[in-house]
């Protein structure tokens, strides 16, 4: 329970815990394979368990954060043996009861639609994702999703984009069914009062090149865009880039923070897209600052860095 009239979140994103036990032959003959050959050829070598537990133990000895926010891609492939490990990072790792974590899934956590339809991400993370608005989700196809998790004078509300798409495609969709639920939602004398934090994997803004977009995009912004635009103010928090960025979607009445963070777990030479994390301070006013931080060259300890506007 908060007793400060503020409130600081941590963002992480994009953890693609590595765990592939349960990567037999047989369960690679789908979307999986090339999924499981970029692993072996690229995301295997950039991806590291030591920069995840390295932003894990920063974020812990941070000393003030009340709140951390996953946007989504835990796993690589959408396994068991993935899931189960990205939930023991939770758990031991990150260390914080769930009802100071909010995770939501990517296109990772999707991969397959077995994974998707077997709802194998909202089974092993359910307590991450519980709902102070019992009943907010019942006109979506799942009971999970939008969530609601009331924090001071926040309103955290999590998204599903992620969806089963055809091997080399990453593209995200919230959806029909869940759309009305968030209109629903922000209309909630519980978050109207609130500075709502939305937070969804797949970035609102489009990349620039136009496949690009049609392969790694939100496939529904417009329609996104038409029940936020009601909103004076607020902020989503994404992650799907592996790259720290901020930018400005406009509303009718205002504007929105957009913000991504980078993967936790990405050793990269381009400080922008190295491991790293977030912080947000907010009160009933809003955004009042945001801080990052990046993995030094020597992979130990954390610099502040900074999160390019575009």
């Amino acid at each position: 329970m908060l007793t400060r009239d503020y409130v600081k979140i941590a963002h992480i994103s994009d953890l693609h815990v590595l765990a592939l036990e349960d990567a037999t032959p047989a369960r690679l003959m789908n979307k999986r394979l090339t999924g499981w050959v970029n692993l072996k050829l690229r995301r295997a070598h950039e991806h590291h368990a030591y920069a995840l537990n390295a932003v894990a133990r920063a974020i812990r000895e941070h000393g003030d954060i009340d709140h951390v926010v996953v946007t989504g891609d835990l796993t690589n492939l959408s396994l068991e043996s993935e899931f189960k490990a990205a939930h023991t990072f939770l758990r031991d790792e990150l260390g914080l009861d769930p009802s100071r974590v909010s995770v939501i899934p990517g296109n990772h956590d999707a991969y397959t639609r077995d994974a998707h339809e077997s709802r194998r991400f909202e089974q092993v993370f359910q307590d991450y994702m519980s709902s102070d608005l019992p009943g907010a989700a019942v006109m979506t196809d799942t009971s999970s999703f939008p969530f609601v998790r009331l924090r001071g004078p926040v309103a955290l509300i999590g998204l599903a984009t992620g969806v089963p798409r055809p091997p080399l495609v990453a593209s995200g969709e919230v959806g029909k069914l869940q759309l009305l639920a968030l209109h629903a939602m922000l209309a909630h004398v519980e978050v109207r009062s609130r500075f709502p934090v939305i937070l969804l994997h797949h970035p609102w803004h489009p990349p620039p090149n136009p496949l690009k977009a049609r392969l790694n995009g939100l496939e529904d912004r417009e329609a996104l865009r038409e029940v936020l635009d009601s909103l004076p103010r607020g902020l989503l928090l994404h992650g799907h880039l592996h790259r720290r960025i901020r930018r400005k979607l406009t509303t009718a009445s205002g504007y929105l923070d957009a913000i991504g963070s980078t993967s936790a777990s990405l050793v990269h030479p381009d400080p922008d897209r190295t491991s790293g994390f977030n912080i947000y301070e907010l009160d009933e006013s809003g955004l009042v600052g945001v801080e990052a931080f990046r993995l030094d060259r020597h992979g130990s300890s954390f610099e502040p860095a900074a999160i390019p506007s575009v």
